[in-house]
C-alpha cells in the first residue's frame, strides 16, 4: 500500500498538470466579445473564470487519480510493469 502522503503528492502533481491543460478551455477574450476595456490588450480574458477552471480541474484530476489509485492498489501495477522501450545496455 502506498502511504497517504505519497498519494497526496501524486494527486498534487496530477492536479497541476490538469490545471494547465484545462485553463484555455472555455476562455473568452475581450476581442471575441468585441468589448475591449481601455488600457488592456485585446487578448486579455473577459471576466473571471478561475472558479470554474479550478472546479473542472479538480473533477478531472480526481477521475485520473482514481484510475491511478485503482491500478496501483487493486491491480498491483508499478513501474516494473511498464515495458522497456529503449535498448538495454549492460
Amino acid at each position: 500500500m502506498i502511504s497517504f502522503l505519497s498519494n497526496l503528492a501524486v494527486f498534487f502533481i496530477v492536479w497541476w498538470v490538469v490545471l494547465f491543460a484545462m485553463l484555455p478551455i472555455g476562455l473568452k477574450t475581450q476581442d471575441d466579445d468585441g468589448e475591449v476595456t481601455l488600457g488592456t490588450v485585446p487578448s486579455a480574458p473577459r471576466g473571471v473564470h478561475m472558479r470554474w477552471a479550478v472546479l473542472r480541474t479538480t473533477i478531472v484530476a480526481l477521475v485520473i487519480f482514481g484510475a491511478y489509485y485503482v491500478a496501483v492498489n487493486y491491480f498491483g501495477f508499478s513501474f516494473d510493469n511498464i515495458p522497456r522501450i529503449g535498448p538495454e545496455f549492460y
